[in-house]
Protein backbone atom coordinates (compact mmCIF):
# COMPACT_ATOMS: atom_id res chain seq x y z
CA UNK A 1 0.00 0.00 0.00
CA UNK A 2 1.39 3.39 -0.97
CA UNK A 3 1.54 5.87 1.89
CA UNK A 4 1.98 9.61 1.94
CA UNK A 5 5.31 10.93 3.30
CA UNK A 6 3.82 13.01 6.10
CA UNK A 7 6.07 11.65 8.84
CA UNK A 8 8.63 14.49 8.52
CA UNK A 9 5.84 17.04 8.98
CA UNK A 10 4.47 15.11 11.95
CA UNK A 11 7.84 15.19 13.70
CA UNK A 12 7.55 18.98 13.95
CA UNK A 13 4.42 18.70 16.11
CA UNK A 14 4.60 18.34 19.89
CA UNK A 15 3.76 14.79 21.02
CA UNK A 16 0.87 13.58 23.17
CA UNK A 17 0.58 10.15 24.78
CA UNK A 18 -2.37 7.84 24.32
CA UNK A 19 -3.55 8.16 27.92
CA UNK A 20 -3.64 11.96 27.78
CA UNK A 21 -5.35 11.92 24.39
CA UNK A 22 -8.10 9.68 25.74
CA UNK A 23 -8.49 11.73 28.92
CA UNK A 24 -8.76 15.04 27.09
CA UNK A 25 -10.66 14.10 23.94
CA UNK A 26 -12.55 10.83 24.43
CA UNK A 27 -15.73 12.26 22.82
CA UNK A 28 -17.79 9.10 22.48
CA UNK A 29 -20.66 11.44 21.50
CA UNK A 30 -19.46 13.96 18.96
CA UNK A 31 -19.92 15.84 15.69
CA UNK A 32 -17.74 14.64 12.82
CA UNK A 33 -16.71 16.67 9.79
CA UNK A 34 -14.93 14.83 6.97
CA UNK A 35 -12.78 16.26 4.20
CA UNK A 36 -11.09 14.73 1.17
CA UNK A 37 -7.69 16.37 0.92
CA UNK A 38 -5.10 15.90 -1.85
CA UNK A 39 -2.25 13.89 -0.40
CA UNK A 40 0.36 16.39 -1.50
CA UNK A 41 -1.35 19.13 0.54
CA UNK A 42 -0.90 17.34 3.87
CA UNK A 43 2.63 18.52 4.77
CA UNK A 44 1.60 22.15 4.30
CA UNK A 45 -1.57 21.60 6.33
CA UNK A 46 0.42 20.07 9.20
CA UNK A 47 2.89 22.93 9.13
CA UNK A 48 0.06 25.44 9.57
CA UNK A 49 -1.37 23.39 12.43
CA UNK A 50 1.89 23.12 14.37
CA UNK A 51 1.00 25.96 16.79
CA UNK A 52 -2.42 24.45 17.52
CA UNK A 53 -1.94 20.67 17.53
CA UNK A 54 -0.13 17.82 19.23
CA UNK A 55 0.30 14.42 17.58
CA UNK A 56 -0.27 11.00 19.11
CA UNK A 57 3.12 9.40 19.72
CA UNK A 58 3.50 5.78 20.86
CA UNK A 59 7.08 4.56 21.32
CA UNK A 60 8.31 7.08 18.77
CA UNK A 61 5.76 6.14 16.09
CA UNK A 62 3.27 8.70 14.81
CA UNK A 63 1.39 6.83 12.09
CA UNK A 64 -0.38 3.52 12.65
CA UNK A 65 -1.93 0.83 10.48
CA UNK A 66 -5.66 0.23 10.82
CA UNK A 67 -7.97 -2.46 9.49
CA UNK A 68 -11.76 -2.33 9.76
CA UNK A 69 -14.15 -5.15 8.88
CA UNK A 70 -17.74 -3.96 8.35
CA UNK A 71 -20.71 -6.24 8.92
CA UNK A 72 -24.20 -6.03 7.50
CA UNK A 73 -27.37 -8.08 7.13
CA UNK A 74 -27.96 -10.19 4.00
CA UNK A 75 -30.03 -7.32 2.56
CA UNK A 76 -27.55 -4.64 3.68
CA UNK A 77 -29.73 -2.90 6.28
CA UNK A 78 -26.87 -0.74 7.55
CA UNK A 79 -25.95 0.38 4.03
CA UNK A 80 -29.53 1.17 3.03
CA UNK A 81 -30.16 3.16 6.20
CA UNK A 82 -27.27 5.39 5.12
CA UNK A 83 -28.21 5.45 1.44
CA UNK A 84 -31.77 6.53 2.20
CA UNK A 85 -30.66 8.96 4.93
CA UNK A 86 -32.62 7.40 7.76
CA UNK A 87 -32.72 9.68 10.79
CA UNK A 88 -30.95 7.09 12.92
CA UNK A 89 -28.35 4.87 11.32
CA UNK A 90 -25.90 2.25 12.53
CA UNK A 91 -22.65 0.54 11.63
CA UNK A 92 -21.14 -2.60 13.08
CA UNK A 93 -17.44 -3.24 12.59
CA UNK A 94 -14.29 -4.61 14.11
CA UNK A 95 -11.31 -2.30 14.19
CA UNK A 96 -7.84 -3.78 14.48
CA UNK A 97 -4.73 -1.77 15.27
CA UNK A 98 -2.33 -3.84 13.22
CA UNK A 99 0.86 -2.54 14.83
CA UNK A 100 -0.23 -3.47 18.36
CA UNK A 101 -2.60 -6.35 17.50
CA UNK A 102 -5.34 -4.73 19.59
CA UNK A 103 -8.90 -5.13 18.37
CA UNK A 104 -12.33 -3.73 19.23
CA UNK A 105 -15.86 -4.59 18.24
CA UNK A 106 -17.71 -1.31 17.64
CA UNK A 107 -21.29 -0.21 17.12
CA UNK A 108 -21.65 3.35 15.80
CA UNK A 109 -24.97 5.16 15.93
CA UNK A 110 -25.57 8.30 13.86
CA UNK A 111 -28.38 10.48 15.15
CA UNK A 112 -29.87 13.91 14.68
CA UNK A 113 -27.68 16.93 13.78
CA UNK A 114 -24.73 14.71 12.89
CA UNK A 115 -24.14 13.39 16.41
CA UNK A 116 -22.31 10.06 16.57
CA UNK A 117 -22.28 7.67 19.53
CA UNK A 118 -19.82 4.78 19.63
CA UNK A 119 -20.04 1.61 21.74
CA UNK A 120 -16.83 -0.47 22.00
CA UNK A 121 -15.95 -3.92 23.27
CA UNK A 122 -12.39 -5.34 23.52
CA UNK A 123 -12.14 -8.15 20.98
CA UNK A 124 -9.77 -10.94 20.05
CA UNK A 125 -7.94 -10.12 16.80
CA UNK A 126 -8.49 -13.68 15.60
CA UNK A 127 -12.24 -13.06 15.69
CA UNK A 128 -12.21 -9.82 13.73
CA UNK A 129 -13.96 -11.35 10.71
CA UNK A 130 -17.00 -12.43 12.74
CA UNK A 131 -19.40 -10.84 15.23
CA UNK A 132 -20.40 -14.17 16.75
CA UNK A 133 -18.47 -13.84 20.05
CA UNK A 134 -19.83 -10.30 20.54
CA UNK A 135 -23.33 -10.66 19.16
CA UNK A 136 -25.00 -10.03 22.53
CA UNK A 137 -23.00 -6.80 22.85
CA UNK A 138 -24.10 -5.66 19.38
CA UNK A 139 -27.77 -6.42 19.99
CA UNK A 140 -27.68 -4.73 23.41
CA UNK A 141 -26.09 -1.56 21.98
CA UNK A 142 -28.65 -1.33 19.17
CA UNK A 143 -31.52 -1.94 21.57
CA UNK A 144 -30.32 0.75 24.00
CA UNK A 145 -30.12 3.18 21.08
CA UNK A 146 -33.65 2.23 19.96
CA UNK A 147 -32.35 0.64 16.78
CA UNK A 148 -33.25 -2.99 16.30
CA UNK A 149 -32.83 -3.90 12.62
CA UNK A 150 -30.51 -6.86 13.14
CA UNK A 151 -32.53 -8.87 15.65
CA UNK A 152 -32.73 -12.38 14.26
CA UNK A 153 -30.68 -11.47 11.16
CA UNK A 154 -27.22 -12.65 10.25
CA UNK A 155 -24.40 -10.11 10.31
CA UNK A 156 -21.79 -11.04 7.73
CA UNK A 157 -18.48 -9.39 6.79
CA UNK A 158 -19.14 -7.19 3.75
CA UNK A 159 -16.17 -4.83 3.35
CA UNK A 160 -12.60 -4.55 4.63
CA UNK A 161 -10.78 -1.21 4.73
CA UNK A 162 -7.13 -0.53 5.47
CA UNK A 163 -5.24 2.73 5.92
CA UNK A 164 -2.55 4.54 7.89
CA UNK A 165 -3.74 6.99 10.54
CA UNK A 166 -2.19 9.93 12.38
CA UNK A 167 -4.19 11.41 15.25
CA UNK A 168 -3.95 14.99 16.46
CA UNK A 169 -5.10 16.59 19.70
CA UNK A 170 -6.23 20.22 19.63
CA UNK A 171 -5.76 21.21 23.30
CA UNK A 172 -7.68 24.50 23.08
CA UNK A 173 -10.95 22.72 22.22
CA UNK A 174 -10.17 19.20 23.51
CA UNK A 175 -10.88 17.96 19.98
CA UNK A 176 -9.36 15.18 17.93
CA UNK A 177 -8.39 15.14 14.28
CA UNK A 178 -7.57 12.01 12.30
CA UNK A 179 -5.64 11.92 9.03
CA UNK A 180 -6.02 8.71 7.03
CA UNK A 181 -3.74 7.92 4.10
CA UNK A 182 -3.01 4.87 1.95
CA UNK A 183 -6.74 4.15 1.72
CA UNK A 184 -7.93 0.81 0.34
CA UNK A 185 -11.23 -1.09 0.20
CA UNK A 186 -11.81 -4.79 -0.47
CA UNK A 187 -14.85 -7.02 -0.93
CA UNK A 188 -14.85 -10.71 -1.79
CA UNK A 189 -14.92 -9.80 -5.49
CA UNK A 190 -12.80 -6.67 -5.97
CA UNK A 191 -10.73 -3.93 -4.41
CA UNK A 192 -9.56 -0.38 -4.99
CA UNK A 193 -6.98 2.04 -3.61
CA UNK A 194 -6.86 5.84 -3.48
CA UNK A 195 -3.23 6.70 -2.70
CA UNK A 196 -3.61 10.29 -3.90
CA UNK A 197 -6.26 11.25 -1.35
CA UNK A 198 -6.47 11.54 2.41
CA UNK A 199 -9.53 11.61 4.64
CA UNK A 200 -9.20 14.30 7.30
CA UNK A 201 -11.84 14.08 10.00
CA UNK A 202 -12.44 16.52 12.84
CA UNK A 203 -14.19 15.16 15.91
CA UNK A 204 -15.55 17.81 18.23
CA UNK A 205 -18.35 18.41 20.70
CA UNK A 206 -19.88 21.01 18.36
CA UNK A 207 -17.84 24.07 17.34
CA UNK A 208 -15.49 24.13 14.38
CA UNK A 209 -11.83 23.45 15.13
CA UNK A 210 -8.66 25.19 13.98
CA UNK A 211 -8.31 22.41 11.40
CA UNK A 212 -11.77 23.13 10.00
CA UNK A 213 -10.92 26.80 9.66
CA UNK A 214 -7.61 26.11 7.91
CA UNK A 215 -9.31 23.75 5.46
CA UNK A 216 -12.06 26.29 4.79
CA UNK A 217 -9.42 28.91 4.03
CA UNK A 218 -7.96 26.50 1.46
CA UNK A 219 -11.36 26.19 -0.21
CA UNK A 220 -12.09 22.70 1.15
CA UNK A 221 -15.51 21.95 2.59
CA UNK A 222 -16.90 18.93 4.45
CA UNK A 223 -17.97 16.12 2.14
CA UNK A 224 -20.32 13.22 2.49
CA UNK A 225 -18.12 10.17 2.76
CA UNK A 226 -18.37 6.99 4.76
CA UNK A 227 -15.53 4.50 4.58
CA UNK A 228 -18.13 1.76 4.61
CA UNK A 229 -20.97 3.11 2.50
CA UNK A 230 -18.96 5.14 -0.02
CA UNK A 231 -16.41 2.39 -0.45
CA UNK A 232 -19.09 -0.25 -0.94
CA UNK A 233 -20.95 1.98 -3.42
CA UNK A 234 -17.72 2.43 -5.39
CA UNK A 235 -17.26 -1.33 -5.65
CA UNK A 236 -20.94 -2.25 -6.04
CA UNK A 237 -22.41 -0.23 -8.89
CA UNK A 238 -25.77 -1.94 -8.36
CA UNK A 239 -26.35 -0.15 -5.04
CA UNK A 240 -28.14 3.20 -4.55
CA UNK A 241 -25.54 5.94 -4.04
CA UNK A 242 -27.36 9.29 -3.97
CA UNK A 243 -25.80 10.70 -0.73
CA UNK A 244 -22.25 10.14 -2.03
CA UNK A 245 -22.75 10.54 -5.77
CA UNK A 246 -20.79 13.79 -6.04
CA UNK A 247 -17.91 12.34 -4.01
CA UNK A 248 -17.96 9.15 -6.06
CA UNK A 249 -17.90 11.02 -9.37
CA UNK A 250 -15.08 13.33 -8.33
CA UNK A 251 -12.82 10.90 -6.50
CA UNK A 252 -13.84 7.25 -6.95
CA UNK A 253 -15.37 6.75 -10.37
CA UNK A 254 -12.76 5.92 -12.96
CA UNK A 255 -10.59 4.24 -10.32
CA UNK A 256 -10.57 0.69 -11.61
CA UNK A 257 -10.86 -2.13 -9.08
CA UNK A 258 -7.38 -3.56 -8.53
CA UNK A 259 -8.45 -7.13 -7.80
CA UNK A 260 -10.99 -9.13 -9.73
CA UNK A 261 -13.73 -7.25 -11.51
CA UNK A 262 -16.66 -5.14 -10.46
CA UNK A 263 -19.89 -7.06 -9.86
CA UNK A 264 -22.33 -7.12 -12.73
CA UNK A 265 -24.85 -4.31 -12.52
CA UNK A 266 -28.24 -5.53 -11.34
CA UNK A 267 -31.56 -3.85 -10.59
CA UNK A 268 -31.53 -1.62 -7.52
CA UNK A 269 -31.99 -3.92 -4.51
CA UNK A 270 -35.06 -3.58 -2.37
CA UNK A 271 -34.56 -1.40 0.70
CA UNK A 272 -34.66 -3.36 3.94
CA UNK A 273 -37.73 -2.04 5.69
CA UNK A 274 -36.55 -3.08 9.14
CA UNK A 275 -33.84 -0.43 9.25
CA UNK A 276 -36.08 2.11 10.94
Amino acid sequence: MTTVPIVPALTRLAPVGLGELIDRAALQTRVDRKYLVPAQALPGLLERLAPHARVLDIDGERTFRYESVYFDTPRLASYHCAAYRRRRRFKVRTRTYLDSAQCWLEVKISGARGNVTKHRLPYHPGDRATVHPGRDFVDDALTRESIGPTAGSALDPVLVTRYHRATLLLPDTASRVTIDTGLSWRTAESALCLPGLAVVETKTASAATAVDRVLWQEGLRPVRISKYATGLAALRVDLPDVPWRRTLRRHFRGTAPSVGSAPTTSPRPEQETSCV
